[in-house]
């Protein structure tokens, strides 16, 4: 009878994974919006990816990696043995890592495709948008599968430059998100502290923005101590001294009277959240400069047999800071994607999603009955499209994040370059300048409403 039961209970799930994200007929289905629940199960495919990415990089895997096409048990043409053992390990796993991202971004732009223009659950295409994931499950193991037994080749450096304008993109959705949080948070506080009559929550506000711009200086401080030379690294002193230079003018920006006026909610506590991520990424742009002696991250000895160095560039640890700060990051952003509702109207502009939905009142038996709910029937509350279009660039960042943006060298080394540097740096002055947008658009544009 138990046995019974608990076949019952499978099948019963079974149908969530066959049918819609409603799952009208089985309870197994968290109670909450059919939307939030499509996103978080098609970012749990994307962490997915990323976790057969993290193996693919774990000592030992690449041994059984030679099999594949793009396998490099060939002769080199180095000059040792030893030399190219270790260079060929690190390229299959970053090959590895290379295709598996590309069938996740591949999985995620035929999404992105198939879904353009959906306007509301009524569409037909919904109904695959919020279910049927088991198929789903199935499509993105294919391209998988397929995505390993392609050829080496050309792939690998032509896959490289769609890493980066991807990777590029997606910091500035990053920053887009930040805001849109630092925003929110803001708002919420503010609201608190006027609902309360209490100055504990401007207490909090002022503690927070303080320590935000502390620990943005005490980062400055530190990426000149480790990333510049008194007789060197100009690029780098260069680097962080314009962006710490356009991080106080933003600052000082989103507190002037025309700008308070027009948007009360602005604030310092929004522009020091915005100047340690500008700070973040100066870091991350730093590690990639490809001077040994402008980067502690470059590694150029060979006492312990596994790291190299080249005339073309440097071979790096898989695992060093900025990758493990940034691939937190990263899971914290993608997160809050699928899970975000804003009601901060710039920037729902630019993320292409409507504002906070109210929950319908006809679902009120939905909701005890813990099912998840359609929430969609009059429209859409975010793009279906640009919502697989952003796990698009997620797949190309992380591929990037993983690999330390290194792309491999004819010596069949890891190599850095400056490409990697300008696209980091460029992508923190365009995110300042989307940053100044919000603040001044309300001006700019006066019959607009930004409320």
């Amino acid at each position: 009878m138990g046995a019974c039961l608990g076949a019952c209970s499978l099948l019963s799930c079974a149908s969530c994974l066959c049918g819609s994200a409603p799952c009208i007929l089985c309870g197994c289905c968290p109670s909450t919006r059919n939307s939030t629940v499509s996103r978080i199960i098609f970012t749990f495919f994307l962490f997915l990816g990323v976790l057969v990415c993290l193996i693919m990089l774990s000592p030992g895997v690449e041994s059984q990696l030679h099999k594949l096409p793009w396998g490099c048990d060939e002769g080199t043409g180095s000059t040792g043995v030893m030399q190219s053992h270790i260079d060929c390990g690190s390229l299959l796993g970053q090959r590895a890592v290379y295709r598996m991202c590309f069938a996740t971004a591949a999985f995620f732009f035929l999404f992105t495709v198939l879904m353009i223009y959906v306007r509301s659950s009524q569409d037909p295409r919904a109904a695959f948008q919020n279910g049927f994931w088991f198929f789903k499950f199935l499509i993105f193991v294919g391209i998988t599968v397929g995505a390993f037994y392609i050829p080496d080749g050309s792939f690998s450096d032509v896959w490289f430059y769609f890493g980066v304008v991807g990777s590029f993109l997606f910091i500035l959705i990053q920053l887009v998100l930040l805001i849109d949080f630092a925003h929110s948070w803001n708002q919420q506080w503010l609201g608190k502290a006027e609902e309360c009559d209490s100055r504990a929550w401007y207490a909090g506000l002022f503690f927070c923005t303080f320590l935000f711009y502390s620990l943005s200086i005490v980062a400055v401080a530190l990426l000149f101590v480790y990333y510049t030379e008194p007789d060197a690294c100009h690029e780098g002193k260069v680097f962080i001294s314009l962006n710490l230079t356009l991080c106080i003018c933003v600052s000082i920006i989103s507190v002037l009277p025309k700008v308070q006026e027009a948007q009360p909610n602005s604030g310092l506590l929004q522009a020091s959240v915005i100047t340690l991520y500008t700070m973040f990424i100066t870091w991350l742009a730093l590690s990639n400069v490809p001077d040994e002696k402008c980067n502690p991250h470059l590694l150029t000895s060979l006492d312990n047999g596994t790291i190299l160095a080249g005339p073309e560039g440097y071979v790096t640890q898989w695992w060093d800071a900025p990758s493990i700060v940034g691939l937190i990051v990263f899971i914290l952003c993608t997160l809050f994607i699928s899970v975000r509702s804003s009601n901060h109207q710039q920037v729902n502009s630019l993320m292409r999603t409507e504002e906070c939905p109210p929950i319908l009142e006809g679902t009120a038996q939905q909701r005890a009955a813990g099912q998840a709910f359609d929430n969609e029937q009059d429209g859409v509350t975010y793009s279906y499209s640009f919502f697989h279009f952003c796990l698009v660039l997620a797949s190309l960042h992380i591929m990037m994040t993983l690999t330390n943006w290194y792309r491999p060298g004819e010596t069949r080394k890891m190599v850095s370059t400056w490409t990697a540097v300008w696209v980091k740096i460029c992508a923190s002055w365009a995110g300042l300048l989307l940053y100044l947008w919000t603040l001044v658009a309300p001006l700019l544009l006066p019959n607009r409403d930004f409320s």
